[in-house]
Parts: C-alpha cells; structure tokens; sequence
C-alpha cells in the first residue's frame, strides 16, 4: 500500500505533464492550420546552370535544399519561389537564350545563374536591360563586377586571392612567378590584378602562358617544355576543372613536378581539387592551394550529411561528389534571395511590355522590364544571413574579402598550413580576433618529397645558352677588345679587363651558367649602337646579360637590373694645363662653382692641381668645345645642359682626346672633356706631364653586369663579384691588364699650375727688398754727414771700434726734433729765444738744450754735456782729462743732439 503522501504529488506531475502537452499540440495545430490558410503568392525565379557539370548538380541541389529549408522555417510568408530551371550546356550561346526565355516569356523576377565568368558576361546585360537581378555564386571574374547595378556576385571575386598569393610568394622571396591561365574571360581578368600585386613586392612576371580552353595533351607538353627552357620555377595556375589538372598532370609526366619547382593553384582549383579520382592525387603532391576559408559548424556539418544524402538520391551515378563553397554560396544566394523577395513585396510582379511588334523584332528588342526590379535590389543589397558559409552579405553586388586558408596537397589529402587575413596577413594559426601569430606558415612538402623550400629558379641544363651581349669598342679596348673576322662576318676573340671580371665571377656561382659571348656589331663588325642601345637589347629580351665596361646609372635601371659595381667610376672632365683646361663635370652646377670659390689663404694652403676654368658655365658663356667618348651616356647630360650639339666632339681613344685638346676650341677642337675615371686613368697614363684630374663631386655607381628586370642571377652574381673582389683574383685581373701603364708620380705640376706660391709673389718682394735696402743706405748716410763734426774731433790715436760705439749711442739718443717729441714739447713747453741760460722762472720746464749749448755760425746740430767739457783737441774727459770710457747712464743722458730751427 502506498503511502498518500507520496501518491498525491505524483498524480499532480502527471497531470501537469499532460496538460502542458496538450498545450503544445493545441498550438502547433494553430500553426499549422494558419500556414495552411496563408494565401502565398508564387513568384517566378530562374536558374541557369550546365546540369551536366559537378557545380551545376551541386548548385541546383543546394538551391532545392536552401527553399525546404528557408519556408520550413519561414511558412507564414506570403511569397514563395517557384523555380524555372534551364540547362546552359556549357555554352556562352545556350546559357544566354536561357535568360532570354526566362525573362520574355516566363517573367522571371530573378535569375540565379549562370556558371561562368563568360556566360554571365552576356546574361548581365540582359538582366540589367529587363531589370532583372542576376545573381551568380561561380561567376568570380572581377571585371564583371563593375557591369551593372544588377548583377550580384554570391562568390569571392577573384582579385581578392591575389594577396594571399603574393604574400606566399614574399614570404619566400621568389623573385620571379609565371602565371599559367585558361585563355578567357575568366582566367584573363586576374593577370592585370595579380602582375600588380606582385610588382608591389618587387618580383617579376617575365612572360605569361596562356592555355586555350580546349587545349590538348600535346599543346599543354609544348607549353610547358618552353617553360622548362627558362629560369623560372613558380608558377600559378588559374584553370577551372578538368583543365588544371591536364596541366598539373602532364608536368608531373615531363619532370616538372620534381624537386626546385613551385605550383600554386588559385582559389577555384583549390575547392574543386579533392573531387577528382584517387589516382589523379598523385599528379598533384606538393602543390600549394589557396581557399576561401569557411569556419566550421554544427550546422554546416548537419547539412553537410543530409546534402550527401540527397545528392546521391537524385545522382546516383555521380561518384567523388564532395560538398563545396559553391555548393554553401548556393545555397546562401537562395536563402538572401527569398528574404529580400518577401521584403520587396507582390505589388509590382509584372512586367511592362515594349510596343515593338514581335513579326519583325528580335526576343532582345522585345524584352519587357520588371517593375519589381528596382526595389528588389535594393532589398538584396541589405539583406544579411547568418549562412553556411558564414555572415552572408552583398557589398558593393559582391561578397566582401574573407580570410583565405593555405593548403599543402600530400598523400591522399591535403593538409592546412596557414591562413591569410587582411589584417595580418599570412599567419600560421587563425581565430576569430586578430591572430598573433608569427607571419609565417606551417612545414610544407614541396613537389620532389622535399622539406627545403624551393629558390623558385634554376639554369636549365638544356636549351639555349644565355646570350652575353658585348659592347664593340674602338678605344680603350682594354677593357673590351673584339677582334672581328670580315670575311666570315663574326668575332675572331672578345678578350678584356671586364669580359676576364665576368669568367671570374661566373665561375664563382654555386652552380653551372653555360653562356657564349655575342658582339654588338654590324656585319661589318662596327658598333650596332650606343650602350643604351646595348641595354635595350636585354630589355626586349634578344641578349640574356651583357658584359662590359657599363656604366651603371639612374635611366637605366628603368629597363634592367645591374649587379654589384666591379670598379669605380664617376664623371671627370679631362683638361691639358699647359694650353688648355681640366674641369670636372658634377650634376650640381652649385656646387661646382662654390667649390672654385675658394679664399686667397685656401689657394695658398692647398699643394695641388687647379683648374684654369673652372665652371662648366664659363665653357656654355665662351661656347668652347667639350669632349665626350663616343656611345657614352654623357651626351645626353651635355645637351641637357643646352650645350649645342655642334659644341660636342667625340673621341673614341686616347689617342683622339690627345688629337681634340692639342688642336684647341678654336680649331675644331675642344678645351674641356667629359669623362669617367676608368677610362681618365688610361689616357693619363698615357700622356703624363700634360693633363690631370679633379676630385668629383658626384659619382655613379661605377662599372657592372646587366641584367634583365627582376633576373634571379643578379643577387648571386653580385655576391660573386663580392668573392672575388675580396681575394687576389681581381688584382692579377687588374695588373694583367693595366699594369705596363707608365707611373705618373714623377709629374711635376708646378709648370701649369695655377696655385699661388712664394715663386707667384717674386716681384712684389724684389721692390720691397730694393727700396728697403736703399732706403737704410741713403739713411745711414744722411746719418753720418750729420755727425760728421762729433765723429771727426775724436783723437786720433781712438779705435775705429770706439767710434762706432760713440755713433751707435748718438744714433740712439731721442730726437726730440721728431714729429712726435716736438708735439709733447709744444703742448707743455715752448722755446721761444735761442742761448738763454738756465730754466724760465715762469715754468716748470727743464731747461731748453739749446739754452746749455753754445751757439755757433749756422750750425743745426748741438751737442751738449752734463759735468763734461770738451777739449781742445775734440775728446770728452770729466774735469778736462782725455778718458774714452767715462760716460752718464742712460737714464741721464751725458750727451743729446737736437735738430732745432733758429727762432723768428
């Protein structure tokens, strides 16, 4: 027996159980039986798709699929999509009179569909002439895009993949990349947008292979064997299936999927690639793929499983069938269409009809235009869905960028190695916010079962011989000497300074480069040019490189690649100081003419060379004649700077330079030469005591190797000029070539130099030294006449020696008659009487001297004595003894001479 406390709360679950279940039926009855009493109106919508293809009877069973699940979930909407499906058969003609019919005759309101970029082309305008949207989830090409208002893409546009693509090709520095593509609409419309991309990076596309749509086995070998006699190894294929995998197979039979090669397949390949057969995987081990990424779900494997089993209920037949994002974009397309169908409403399906008359009009001229057009667009441009594939939205009639996956095909499968977003660009690890990781990818294996990550080029070992072209020179030829054989029109040797540099370094590189020299001649083997011709020629691609004595500058690294100098050079002008001039040429006229401006002191400091002209605009004043090697790019600068043409000669030796400065500006010849320093210092050895050279004050690059636009060989054949600059192989180079020219260290430039020395001044110093001498010679004597009187009363019997000592003492006394004692005595002092004894009583003055001499007959000079006389016979003695060495200090002098006029 149960206990009733326990029997009265089950029976009140139970009760409730049932009642809330009735609830529920009594509702979803409700439901039902609203729906079944919602009037809905059809509405007529198209599809156009080749039925016969793997993405035609994908797309049509995810569009079923899409309208079960968008009214199952949706059933009190008031339209529903009634579809009108026809069959494009791979055609651009079939695919456009299906919309034609659609639209004319069943007024379709839109149209999904069709499969190719190609037939779209056409459809788009028919949808946009009729208003009709046409809404594509295959079409990729972005030129379609810009087309019309109407067209919507349900797909990633394929410009969008071409930076995953580039960053993959940054991320290992490959230089160069060969893009493979279908020759159509679809595959050409990607090149402009990939060249691009990759032009960023710096790496260069040197040709395009173009594959027609219907290429066969042996055209598809042709193309690739061309491939193969070339130095690229990266290739991008852009195919739709079956064609890629022509190609990738029938590389994969003639070596090309073997180790140093690179395949990456665009977005379209990548999705498409695993519905192949198990035995075409092994065609393809080692390519890379990039992929629109889609995240996974619960729901998208859920539909996943029952789109499998769908599928095989209506194509039984079809094996290898995996579901793809074309398959989910279909589906989407059709779930953002329904929604943006109920929003717009049933006001307006119908069409206004053409007043042509159908006897003799075509179906385009009789097309009608769908007033539900316009609304419905905009309805779809804001319809957003949370699909399969992800948030579902049209941007500008397209899908906006997303993140792309990187895969690496390897076995029977294929194995994700990294994503690219565009905000972190390529990143080993993904999440929903930006990725932090490192921007590289995940281990790769390359085509050959290899782990090292291709260089993306090689040197065929088969083939043509790269092509050297060689400047033909008729001076200076030691650095390029081509020997020509006239009767058999070709090179007898080509020998040189720079043609031994390149041997040198070729042989350096980690790996053979078969190559044969070609001269730059006529038939009769002169110059076929100038050297910018030279370089033309590697540009347009009729020389692999050239090597010579090129001069690497600015304008030229417009059309090729130049490697790493192998010697200096500059621009010099050439001068003879004996009759002429030496100047140098710089870019920046300024600078020139401050740098001969220079001060008196600096000229005086300086010991060396200086130019008689010395501005490159005093030569365009005095339109001299200039010089210039001929096929030399210094032309062109001597004209830029409005030198007249007839002002420029040129000089194909040393010898001509020596012939045009000899004969002079005035006789046909020049006063200045414009040169670089290699070639200076063969014409100066040359001719040593004549010429000489000035410090430029700008300087190309100097002498190198060339190459064409982007050529992998210039960074291993700059390295290997690095090589063999560094041991003794360049300098046995050197000395072999330019060691007999004779030594100018011996020159003395005294002889034609403009430097102002001790020698400049030589005149100016004989003036001052004779008028100096003379004047102490006339004063020494007008000395001695003065005191001739003192130094005549000395006694006889006194040393010469003596009496030079008593003149010096006289000669150093004050003058007290000179300008400067006689301005302090008047000042203070005047003497007004001549022989008055003694001191005024009204001044402070010391006695006059002349008031202590005795006077005489016309005698100027007075001496007197201080406690001394005189004595008869002229000696001076204290108390009137002769004594020769009794003298006052020279604080008080004994004796003073003045010179004073007699007074008025």
């Amino acid at each position: 027996m149960k206990s009733p406390k326990l029997s009265k709360p089950m029976n009140f679950h139970r009760r409730f159980i049932v009642r809330l279940f009735n609830i529920i039926m009594l509702l979803d009855l409700l439901v039902v039986s609203r729906a079944q009493n919602t009037v809905t109106t059809p509405v007529n919508v198209g599809v156009v798709l080749d039925l016969d293809s793997l993405v035609g009877k994908m797309g049509l069973s995810c569009i079923n699929m899409a309208l079960s699940d968008f009214y199952a979930t949706n059933p009190h909407y008031n339209t529903r999509l009634v579809l009108k499906i026809k069959d494009s058969k791979e055609d651009v003609v079939a695919a456009a009179a299906a919309a034609v019919d659609l639209i004319r005759n069943v007024q379709v309101q839109a149209i999904i569909g069709p499969r190719s970029s190609m037939q779209a082309n056409f459809v788009i305008n028919l949808g946009n002439k009729s208003q009709v949207p046409i809404i594509s989830f295959t079409a990729t090409s972005p030129s379609l895009t810009s087309m019309s208002s109407y067209f919507f893409r349900a797909a990633q546009s394929d410009s969008f993949q071409v930076k995953a693509i580039s960053a993959i090709v940054q991320a290992f520095r490959w230089r160069e990349v060969v893009p493979i593509y279908v020759d159509n609409l679809f595959g050409e419309s990607i090149v402009p947008y990939l060249t691009d991309t990759l032009q960023e990076i710096n790496t260069r596309v040197p040709y395009l292979c173009v594959i027609p749509a219907s290429a066969t086995d042996d055209e598809i070998a042709k193309q690739l064997q061309i491939l193969m006699t070339r130095q690229t190894r990266v290739f991008i294929v852009h195919m739709t299936m079956p064609l890629g995998y022509q190609i990738l197979a029938k590389a994969k039979e003639i070596g090309m999927m073997s180790e140093g090669y690179v395949w990456i397949m665009t977005d379209i390949m990548t999705t498409m690639w695993r519905s192949l057969n198990a035995s075409a995987f092994d065609s393809l081990q080692g390519v890379l793929g990039v992929r629109t990424y889609v995240r996974e779900s619960e729901k998208l494997e859920n539909f996943e499983v029952r789109w499998k089993r769908k599928f095989l209920q209506d194509y039984p037949n079809t094996t290898n069938a995996e579901l793809n994002l074309f398959g989910l974009w279909a589906y989407d397309a059709t779930f953002a269409l329904a929604m943006a169908i109920e929003k717009a409403g049933t006001a307006n399906l119908r069409f206004n009809e053409t007043n042509i008359s159908s006897g003799g009009a075509t179906d385009l001229e009789t097309l009608g235009v769908s007033l539900n057009g316009p609304r419905l667009i905009q309805e779809l441009s804001k319809t957003k869905v949370r699909g399969l594939s992800g948030d579902f939205r049209f941007d500008n009639g397209q899908l906006p960028s997303s993140v792309f996956q990187i895969v690496n095909v390897n076995g029977n499968g294929e194995k994700r190695v990294g994503f690219w977003t565009p905000e972190s660009g390529l990143v080993k690890k993904y999440t929903s916010t930006n990725s932090t990781s490192k921007p590289k990818l995940g281990p790769i294996i390359w085509p050959g079962d290899t782990t090292s990550v291709p260089r993306g080029w090689e040197m065929p070992t088969y083939g043509k011989r790269m092509k050297i072209g060689v400047p033909v020179k008729v001076g200076f030829t030691e650095f390029v000497e081509v020997v020509w054989d006239p009767i058999a029109q070709k090179e007898k040797s080509i020998r040189g300074y720079s043609i031994d540099v390149f041997d040198a370094v070729m042989d350096k590189l980690p790996y053979a480069v078969p190559y044969d020299y070609v001269p730059f001649a006529t038939p009769e083997g002169k110059t076929a040019g100038s050297y910018n011709d030279l370089i033309d020629q590697v540009y347009h691609g009729n020389y692999d490189a050239v090597a010579g004595d090129v001069s690497i500058v600015a304008n030229r690294s417009m059309f090729a690649d130049f490697t790493l100098p192998y010697t200096e050079s500059g621009e010099r002008v050439v001068s003879n100081l004996a009759r002429f001039v030496v100047i140098i040429w710089c870019f920046v006229v300024l600078i020139l003419i401050q740098s001969y401006t220079a001060s008196l002191a600096s000229l005086l400091t300086v010991d060396r060379l200086q130019p008689t002209i010395t501005d490159i605009n005093e030569l365009l004043k005095r339109k001299d004649n200039i010089g210039f090697q001929d096929g030399s790019y210094i032309e062109g600068i001597l004209l830029g700077l409005k030198f007249d043409k007839n002002q420029l000669k040129k000089f194909s030796s040393p010898e001509d330079l020596h012939d045009l400065f000899s004969k002079g500006s005035a006789n046909g010849g020049i006063s200045a030469a414009v040169d670089e320093i290699p070639y200076v210092k063969i014409f100066l050895g040359k001719y040593c005591g004549k010429y000489t050279t000035v410090k430029p004050t700008f300087k190309t690059d100097g002498l190198g190797f060339v190459f064409p636009k982007g050529s992998p060989l210039v960074a291993d054949v700059s390295r290997a000029i690095l090589n063999v600059a560094q041991g003794d192989e360049m300098e046995r180079i050197q000395n072999s070539w330019f060691m007999n020219e004779p030594n100018c260290s011996d020159f003395n430039p005294s002889a034609s130099s403009n430097s102002l020395g001790l020698e400049s001044f030589w005149g100016l110093f004989l003036i001052a030294g004779v008028a100096s001498i003379s004047a102490l010679i006339i004063f020494a004597a007008m000395f001695l006449y003065e005191q001739r009187h003192v130094l005549f009363k000395f006694q006889s019997e006194t040393s010469m020696w003596r009496k030079i000592q008593v003149a010096s003492r006289i000669f150093d006394q004050k003058d007290l008659s000179s300008h400067t004692f006689r301005k302090d005595a008047s000042s203070t002092c005047s003497v007004h009487s001549i022989g008055a004894a003694g001191s005024s009583p009204n001044t402070n003055c010391p006695p006059s001297p002349s008031s202590l001499s005795t006077q005489t007959d016309s005698a100027d000079f007075v001496f007197f004595v201080e406690q001394a006389r005189i004595t008869g016979h002229g000696d001076m003695t204290p108390g009137g003894s002769a004594s020769p060495d009794t003298f006052t200090s020279p604080e008080r002098s004994s004796v003073e001479l003045a010179n004073y006029r007699h007074g008025p």
